[in-house]
């Protein structure tokens, strides 16, 4: 392929450590002897900073440095981020001189857009790359298409898609990141149902891999790397670009129902046996929910748990309607504001806090939603729950979410009916607390766990080897690790759900 690397030739045989000295006199040292000796890998030769600062056009900041503290910060709040460089890349040649300095001064490479996802720790021996400032979205209304850089939210796409009567397979918030939503899966509570994972409809990928090389990957084009990236989050490089189709949506017929506490197992019982007649176009979720008590949430709500499911429909108002009636009937909810919006309008529905927090997350994949496993998640999160966890959500998985796409991928949870996923906020000093009501109630769910996870919800507490391994299907993971091997046999990229080179 055209090689797209802007660093000259002499500067990548010093990175590979094979300058042209060096393979001369190699060659030579073997000429004169008998029996050649075992190949030895010469060491790449370490990049000195001054070189890394002349290549990059953004920013090189070490953490005696102004601006490295507001650089190195994400949405989560729990994990603590001390790397020893950032580099906040103005572009793709900047994520390419990164990568190549993180491998040859021995660094591991981690990359952050929002920081919405937590996995390991960043500690001095890693280089992270942030891709905040590459916000740039192109909508192709033609092909029906979006290309993104690295940094774009979810914002950026929906404000420029819904302007030509298109929409994306979006997450529930606007903050969040394209790229790293998308490579995670992507489960998408407005359409996901209806179109399947956002990871799905990739059409095109431009990635830098360990190698520093900046590769075009597509179906066509390095066809392993394509399939492991869409769901292999970023094991396998970092992804500078994007492009994925879009879906002739403009309206929603979506909202919440919202209920008391006290009916939390009336309310899970009914969403159970809806969720089993409704049609693919009908997305939704159900969650017990602990509100603060803070002057954005309607007065009788304030500092109460209640029972919130959210809907999303992708037809008209007036079959929506007859949908949602029987959980509009017994019991009925004490706030209704499902009705007709426009799709830009789609962070309304579960209406997630847009600052920095402190949250603590556990995740799981359940086969089916039974009486007996209600009974357990009320038991754990419901009104007399012996720890008040924020939140515990079961999104409703099957109809497009379930088939695979025209092109397969890496997601693993095409077999389950929904997915757990519970968070709660929390200082410090709560975090022992909130972790073991997380670890009781994922125990007490295991009968009903498909053991897969969704790669997205994974948190620090699910970042062990085995865990990583059991939230792929045992072929599935081997064939990723193979992959791995091929283009990141040093782990370089390693600071994450960690698929390990085998």
């Amino acid at each position: 392929m055209q090689d797209k690397n802007p660093i000259p030739n002499l500067g990548r045989r010093r990175f590979l450590g094979l300058s042209l000295g060096t393979a001369i006199g190699a060659a030579s040292l073997m000429a004169g002897c008998g029996t050649p000796g075992p190949t030895v890998t010469p060491k790449p030769t370490p990049m000195p900073i001054g070189t890394l600062r002349e290549r990059v056009r953004g920013k090189v900041l070490a953490p005696d440095e102004a601006g490295y503290a507001d650089e190195v910060k994400g949405y989560n709040l729990t994990l603590e981020r001390r790397p020893r460089l950032v580099v906040a890349a103005a572009g793709p040649a900047d994520v390419q001189a990164a990568v190549q300095y993180a491998a040859t001064n021995g660094l591991a490479v981690a990359v952050l857009a929002t920081g919405h996802q937590n996995s390991v720790p960043i500690d001095d021996n890693t280089l992270l790359v942030t891709t905040r400032t590459l916000r740039g979205v192109t909508i192709d209304k033609s092909t029906s298409t979006a290309r993104v850089e690295a940094g774009a939210l979810w914002q950026d796409v929906v404000a420029k898609s819904t302007k030509v009567g298109l929409a994306p397979l979006n997450g529930s918030t606007p903050i969040v990141g394209v790229v790293g939503y998308t490579v995670g899966g992507g489960l998408s509570p407005t359409l996901g149902r209806a179109h399947g994972y956002a990871a799905d409809h990739v059409t095109s990928l431009e990635v830098v891999t360990a190698d520093g090389e900046l590769r075009t990957v597509n179906a066509g084009s390095e066809p392993d790397l394509f399939f492991a990236i869409r769901g292999g989050k970023s094991n396998f490089g970092i992804v500078t670009g994007m492009e994925f189709r879009l879906f002739p949506v403009r309206t929603l017929y979506a909202g919440v129902l919202v209920y008391p506490g006290e009916a939390a197992t009336a309310v899970l019982e009914a969403y159970r046996s809806w969720t089993a007649t409704v049609p693919d176009a009908m997305s939704s979720s159900v969650a017990l929910l602990r509100l603060p008590d803070v002057p954005a949430v309607p007065e009788p709500l304030r500092g109460q748990l209640v029972a919130q499911v959210r809907i999303s429909y992708a037809g008209n108002a007036a079959e929506g309607a007859k949908l949602v009636a029987p959980l509009r009937s017994a019991p009925g909810p004490m706030l209704d504001t499902v009705t007709e919006i426009p799709y830009e309008q789609f962070a309304t529905i579960h209406a997630d806090p847009t600052d920095p927090l402190p949250a603590y997350e556990r995740t799981a994949s359940l086969s089916e939603l039974t009486s007996d496993a209600i009974r357990e998640i009320v038991a754990l999160a419901g009104p007399k729950a012996p720890y008040p966890l924020t939140m515990v959500e079961l999104r409703h998985l099957g109809g497009a979410l379930a088939r695979q796409p025209e092109v397969p991928n890496a997601i693993a949870t095409r077999d389950a009916a929904f997915t757990l996923f519970t968070a709660s906020i929390g200082a410090p000093t709560d975090a022992a607390a909130i972790k073991q009501a997380q670890t009781d109630l994922i125990e007490r769910l295991r009968p009903w766990s498909t053991g897969a996870m969704f790669v997205n919800f994974m948190t620090t507490e699910e970042t062990t080897p085995d865990q990583v391994r059991d939230a792929y299907s045992a072929g599935l993971y081997d064939r990723l690790a193979s992959i791995k091997r091929r283009h990141d046999p040093e782990n370089l990229f390693r600071l994450n759900h960690n698929i390990r080179p085998a």
